[in-house]
């Protein structure tokens, strides 16, 4: 067996280069790096729109570049009569993120792109524009039965965002937080669902489609929906106490905890972990919540070998001090991740080769076809 197909046996194509990429570094010594920026100077310095045009330009914007770029996403809010209709189709009971993509699989249809991609940029300010307004409006709709009346005075995402979501104005340190938030969820290389995009780019399908696919890959609690599944876990406990026992003792049943751990970070931990978790000791840090999740930390950390916090796990406290439905913590990451999946579904159409790998094959050998009449 070649030292080739010896390496493509782990599982999950642990350590395997895939392909290249000039838009993030992950785990390489370096922390995370967009662009090649670091992510703390990023959360601590800019807007999530300033982000975004980086993932899908190339470079920060500048002043005038910004304002352009909000405008032209702002523009792109808007529902039409076709949209709200099938949103108010989908049940209470559905997952949102089918509802996520619903939307995006509708706009491909509705407002196709062109052929020869020549739009795409227009394509990615609306999906900028328009999935923060699907998510407020079907929330509204399966929750209270009614239609809300967009606020579209904020000029960012997040404000946006959760002055729709609760219909008031929100907190300051809400926004900024979110914002953050935004920030670390928009980009992490080739992840389950940015590698599902790349693969739907690379057969030449629409941007709509290769978004979608991205999206029920991140539907799983694998991935995306690790944040939901924190926030079920530090809610289960009552106290500090309650907590050291509870999560010992499901480490001894050999239970899995979601929101703990990272393949390509391993024991030195996701460096988005510190910077979200500063944000929830902000909002809730004197809550019984927060004591907690840090109780819930400490004692993931003292495993043998430990295992740190990702970004999930205080992403969970941080939305709920915000009032965010649980339910919706990982349609927010699509919100913000859009901007990672549509910058590497442009580097892949730039460059394009179809992804086809080979599998190895561990069925029977080679045998004689059995007519039905002598099948035991």
């Amino acid at each position: 067996m070649s030292e080739n197909i010896a390496k493509t046996k782990q599982g999950g194509l642990a350590g395997i280069i895939a392909g290249e990429s000039k838009i993030c570094t992950c785990g390489l010594g370096n922390g995370l790096n967009y662009y090649g920026y670091d992510i703390k100077d990023l959360a601590a310095n800019c807007e999530f729109e300033e982000v975004a045009y980086l993932l899908n330009r190339g470079e920060l914007p500048n002043e005038r570049e910004l304002i352009d770029f909000r405008r032209v996403i702002k523009a792109q809010r808007g529902l039409s009569k076709e949209l709200k209709d099938l949103i108010r189709a989908v049940p209470k009971s559905a997952n949102p993120m089918n509802l996520m993509q619903l939307v995006v699989s509708a706009l491909g249809a509705l407002e196709p792109e062109k052929d020869n991609f020549s739009n795409q940029n227009e394509k990615i300010a609306r999906l900028l524009g328009v999935l923060p307004s699907a998510l407020c409006y079907w929330y509204h709709w399966v929750s209270y039965g009614e239609e809300i009346a967009f606020n579209t005075d904020y000029e960012s995402i997040a404000g946006y965002f959760l002055s729709n979501l609760r219909q008031k104005e929100p907190k300051e340190d809400y926004i900024k937080a979110l914002n953050c938030s935004l920030i670390l969820y928009a980009e992490h290389e080739f992840n389950a669902s940015t590698f599902t995009a790349r693969v739907c780019a690379s057969t030449r399908s629409d941007i709509f489609s290769a978004v979608a696919a991205a999206i029920g890959s991140l539907r799983g609690p694998l991935h995306g929906g690790a944040n939901e599944a924190a926030m079920h876990l530090i809610e289960s406990f009552d106290s500090v106490e309650d907590a050291i026992i509870g999560v010992n003792n499901m480490l001894e049943r050999k239970e899995l905890l979601m929101g703990f751990g990272h393949r390509v970070y391993g024991v030195g931990g996701d460096p988005r972990n510190a910077i979200i978790k500063e944000w929830s000791r902000k909002l809730g840090g004197d809550t019984d919540l927060f004591k907690v999740s840090e109780a819930i930390e400490m004692v993931m950390k003292d495993k043998k070998p430990n295992l740190p916090p990702n970004a999930d796990f205080y992403s969970a406290s941080c939305y709920h001090f915000m009032g965010i439905p649980t339910d919706l913590f990982t349609p927010i990451f699509v919100l913000s991740r859009v901007s990672g999946w549509t910058a590497h579904i442009k580097e892949q159409r730039a460059n394009n080769k179809l992804i086809r790998p080979n599998s190895l094959y561990i069925g029977p050998e080679p045998r004689e076809f059995v007519p039905m009449g002598e099948r035991k």
